[in-house]
């Protein structure tokens, strides 16, 4: 959620244009959000040949904090977060909307986007979910493998037009 707001007051105070008039700034972004998921990409696909108990012991320890920057480095290396976030405020806000209406929409979105997370950690955090993907875990990890995998090679070849 954190990084939600992040990416959604960046944009609310003009990223998307900063990023739009200075392309490295764009380029940046692009690469870090690339080769972070390239590097989950080989987490998961070396999680996916592991032994199960290893993974069970790992699931289940951390610091809030480790757990909480690599859930924010997740979403903070995304790209298309920030882009997206634009793109719904050049597409929903009229020109020369006042602060109001700007962080009003962004109150309205990121209210989704909190739901739309605890409605995830409450579904994924119960016995059966945990089960569900305990039995599926090599196949959840592949494909997880490929994503990331996919999304990284994506970023890095496509041309801006």
């Amino acid at each position: 959620m954190c990084g939600s707001a992040f990416w959604g007051i960046a944009a609310a105070l003009g990223m998307g244009a900063l990023m739009l008039t200075h392309a490295w700034v764009f380029l940046a972004v692009k690469y870090a959000g690339a080769g972070y998921l390239l590097y989950l990409a080989l987490k998961a696909l070396r999680s996916a040949l592991s032994d199960n108990a290893l993974i069970k012991s790992r699931a289940h320890h951390g610091a809030a904090r480790t757990v909480f920057l690599k859930g924010a480095l997740i979403h903070l290396t995304n790209p298309k977060a920030i882009l997206s976030w634009g793109a719904i405020y050049a597409i929903v806000l009229p020109s020369g909307a006042s602060s109001l209406q700007i962080f009003g929409l962004f109150g309205f979105l990121f209210s989704g986007s909190i739901l739309i997370f605890l409605s995830y950690a409450m579904l994924f955090s119960t016995a059966g979910a945990a089960r569900g993907y305990a039995r599926a875990r090599r196949w959840f990890e592949l494909t997880f493998a490929v994503l990331f995998g996919a999304a990284s090679l994506k970023i890095l070849t496509v041309r801006p037009e």
